[in-house]
């Protein structure tokens, strides 16, 4: 009987120099790194809508929209991977000896998409609730103009809102700005998707 051959296990150091080198991007956890799937034009046109509204009502502020070319590391469990948004308010910090990953973003934003939906609503969003600085966190339908917002609250709970409709707004208290689905949902076009898969 052939004994399961192990894998060798990556230190983090290994990984970000592997990644630095590489054509495309991997997240790390555990010592294995995890080739990320590439996004649709939706996925991306709503990135770039949500990016856009975000750096508009944050101009001038103390906080900075970052697209999904940064890395976050969550210290507590070691994961590190590549938010769609990432908004960090007040200076970056950066895991020691690093420029190019932070520890410390105020809120997290993730477009869904049916190959990782029940990633970022699962494992992933339970990783970043480990991250002391995130208050917000945010997921995008690419199905229909929604907005699924989760606020972190003082006792450390977090609480589900959402905004639906392009009549619709949604505030960021963390931010202390509004954003407007409409502006969001932009030039995005749905097709209508059975409740149940035929």
């Amino acid at each position: 009987m052939a004994l399961p051959e192990t894998v060798r296990q990556l230190s983090e150091r290994e990984y970000l120099d592997i990644e630095r080198a590489a054509e495309f991007k991997s997240e790390f956890f555990d010592g294995e790194m995890f080739a990320m799937a590439g996004g649709t034009f939706r996925h991306s046109l709503l990135s770039t809508n949500c990016a856009g509204e975000l750096r508009e009502r944050l101009r001038g502020g103390r906080c900075l929209v970052c697209n999904a070319d940064l890395r976050i590391k969550i210290a507590a469990t070691g994961l590190l991977t590549y938010p769609d948004l990432s908004v960090i308010c007040g200076p970056p910090q950066f895991v020691p000896g690093t420029d190019d990953t932070v520890l410390n973003p105020t809120v997290l934003v993730e477009v869904l998409s049916d190959s990782t939906e029940a990633y970022d609503r699962g494992k992933k969003f339970e990783n970043y609730r480990q991250i002391e600085t995130l208050r917000e966190y945010l997921l995008v339908s690419q199905k229909e103009p929604r907005i699924e917002q989760f606020i972190r609250q003082p006792d450390g709970c977090w609480v589900l809102n959402e905004a639906a409709g392009l009549k619709a707004s949604l505030n960021l208290p963390s931010l202390q700005v509004t954003l407007s689905l409409a502006e969001v949902f932009a030039n995005v076009h749905f097709v209508p998707v059975p409740l149940r898969p035929v």
